[in-house]
């Protein structure tokens, strides 16, 4: 599920779910809330990377999971503004990835799914292979975005990339990412992960005050607006999960058909 190696102030978190494309779901946003909060709390640790085992990056939330909490009883306590379709371990690794305090790393190793992209603008640089693929998938998923992504899309590649790319959940490749600023560096596949360390050494080399010092100052410019874009978020996508156009979606993708999304019942 998630692999952690620690070497010369670097710590390598990968997604390690490859039979699922590395989909987060229950276990995985934990376990990678946890190692998040450790590293930050590590004295020995300047550096954190993250990478995907096999050949995705992450595909985002686990749709199977998903669907299990698009059901009458989650729709209740949507209505509450609060229950597993909020509270099924997202909120706590998000909030561990947007604070966290020292440099981070990204290694896109392959497809980045909806969460598997939007975490990106999180991290401090993000490297990319030449097989990387993003995608934002939530419109034709019958919800929004998350992650403060309505906030930090727009902020990283412009509003007009962004908006395409929300809109019409089209795949953008890396050299794409690069040129909107969701990506740093293209690398081959078998350069990156090397490449990502080397870079990950050189930074860990600094003074940890420093790192830190610099990396509050960076978060200082954006982690209100982010957070407010957020909550934002998160009371228009429980409000829509388990809706009809979710449930459609969500059936579509289980059953590897095309959604229909003409003549849906109201909400």
């Amino acid at each position: 599920m998630l692999k952690i190696d620690d070497a010369d102030r670097v710590r390598l978190i990968t997604f390690a779910r490859p039979e699922a494309r590395n989909a987060f779901d229950t276990p995985l946003y934990t376990a990678v809330a946890e190692a998040l909060e450790e590293a930050a709390a590590r004295d020995d640790i300047a550096v954190v990377v993250l990478t995907g085992e096999g050949t995705a990056y992450s595909a985002g939330q686990d749709l199977g999971e998903m669907g299990r909490l698009s059901t009458p009883e989650v729709k209740a306590a949507r209505e509450g503004g609060h229950g597993p379709a909020v509270e099924h371990g997202f909120r706590r690794f998000v909030s561990a990835l947007e604070a966290f305090p020292k440099p981070v790393i990204a290694a896109v190793n392959g497809v980045a799914v909806g969460l598997g992209t939007t975490m990106l603008p999180y991290c401090d640089l993000v490297l990319a292979s030449t097989k990387a693929r993003f995608r934002l998938p939530f419109a034709s998923l019958g919800v929004v975005p998350e992650a403060g992504s309505s906030f930090n899309l727009p902020a990283v590649m412009g509003w007009q990339a962004a908006a395409h790319v929300l809109f019409t959940a089209d795949w953008i490749d890396a050299e794409q990412a690069v040129a909107f600023g969701l990506a740093w560096r293209i690398c081959e596949p078998d350069a990156l992960l090397p490449e990502a360390l080397d870079v990950a050494r050189s930074i860990a080399r600094m003074p940890l005050v420093s790192l830190v010092g610099t990396k509050q100052l960076l978060l200082a410019t954006r982690l209100d607006l982010a957070r407010a874009a957020r909550q934002r978020e998160e009371a228009a996508f429980v409000e829509l999960t388990g809706g009809p156009a979710s449930r459609e979606a969500i059936a579509a993708f289980l059953e590897k058909r095309e959604p229909d999304f003409t003549n849906l019942p109201p909400e």
